[in-house]
């Protein structure tokens, strides 16, 4: 009988976020009387089915105790096979952060294999993981944005440092550096492991604050209240801050939610992610990550498939996590999985080419 997968893990520095996400789904959908499957995908991109029900203590060392190796197989028929048979999946609930499970990557397996999946579609993902091109396509769109240049590549920002150094595709917190000038810049985008497909630069704004905002789509494009964690002074709003404070996991991050702001700056965001989900193809559940800086607000990035699913924002309206968790799985059920179109490609091209000799001079 077909029904949904929670998948979690994957070959990324945010793994273990991921691992947490995907646990506190299973959780939620299980605790509403839902029967779901779990697999984990490890570091070493193998794929297991696993007890829906596990810790996070389980994944400490590796794979669990208890579980089913499986395979995913990319053709008709296909997808994630238990010995010689394809599991039966209604929809996966995708929990992974980063890297090849947020990236389209993944995104396109499915697509090829015709699994339904949460999240945006595969050219949606690209686009939220590539920190320089979401940042031109909301400048093009006329949505405020600081300006990035890719380091390396001969353009520089028109102030002085200091900068902030961020991966082009990578997590929202992973990675990122201050730097004080283009040199050291450049200096760790060739010592970083998390910089090994490139660097974007953009202005360090000393004194800014962080908002952010979830975006969900079903039944309605809707908003959720908006967040301002907690720094530390003026550094960055790090890894350490945002996952490993209190048990982890975003859950636990220290923030002011509902932000105490101006009803006034607060339309303003709610706006503009309104329109940046729609710029990117948001389906089911984002978070829209804001900066303040004085009177100015800039939209900063998208994590499309955010930690804790973005479940904790949801206080105004509030939403419990199973319902989001359920509507999440409602809006992908309804809609089609992806298919391809070869109306074309009839082979009349074939026939008039003549040789592929004659092609060659």
């Amino acid at each position: 009988m077909s029904k949904p997968v929670v998948l979690f893990g994957g070959p990324s520095p945010e793994h273990d976020i991921s691992i947490l996400t995907g646990l506190q789904a299973a959780r939620a959908l299980i605790s509403d009387g839902l029967d779901v499957d779990a697999i984990y995908w490890s570091k070493t991109q193998q794929w297991f089915q696993v007890d829906s029900s596990s810790e996070a203590s389980d994944f400490a060392q590796g794979v669990p105790a208890k579980n089913k190796p499986l395979r995913f197989v990319v053709e008709p028929g296909g997808g994630f096979m238990l010995k010689k048979k394809a599991l039966d999946v209604s929809v996966v609930l995708n929990c992974c952060h980063g890297g090849p499970g947020e990236d389209g990557t993944l995104q396109a397996a499915f697509d090829l294999v015709g699994l339904k999946y949460t999240g945006p579609n595969a050219a949606g993902s690209a686009l939220g993981m590539d920190k320089l091109a979401f940042g031109a396509v909301v400048t093009a769109a006329g949505l405020p944005s600081l300006p990035r240049v890719l380091v390396g590549a001969g353009d520089r920002l028109p102030d002085p440092g200091p900068y902030i150094l961020k991966p082009r595709f990578g997590g929202s917190s992973i990675g990122i550096e201050v730097v004080d000038d283009y040199t050291t810049a450049e200096a760790l985008l060739a010592s970083s492991p998390h910089m090994r497909d490139g660097g974007v630069l953009e202005p360090f704004l000393a004194g800014s604050r962080d908002l952010n905002i979830a975006v969900r789509t079903f039944p309605q494009l809707e908003v959720s209240a908006i967040e301002a964690p907690y720094r530390e002074g003026d550094a960055i709003y790090d890894y350490s801050q945002k996952y490993l404070v209190g048990d982890g996991g975003m859950d636990a991050a220290k923030r002011e939610l509902p932000a105490d702001i101006p009803e006034e700056l607060a339309e303003r965001i709610r706006s503009i992610a309104r329109q940046v989900a729609v710029l990117v193809g948001v389906r089911t559940v984002s978070r829209i990550d804001f900066l303040l800086y004085g009177d100015d607000l800039y939209v900063n990035e998208i994590n499309t498939i955010p930690g804790s699913l973005s479940g904790y924002l949801w206080v105004d309206p509030f939403i419990p996590r199973n319902v989001l968790l359920r509507d999440a799985l409602d809006e992908i059920s309804q809609q089609s999985a992806r298919r391809y179109n070869v109306t074309g490609a009839d082979g009349t091209a074939l026939h008039s080419a003549g040789t592929i000799a004659s092609k060659l001079g």
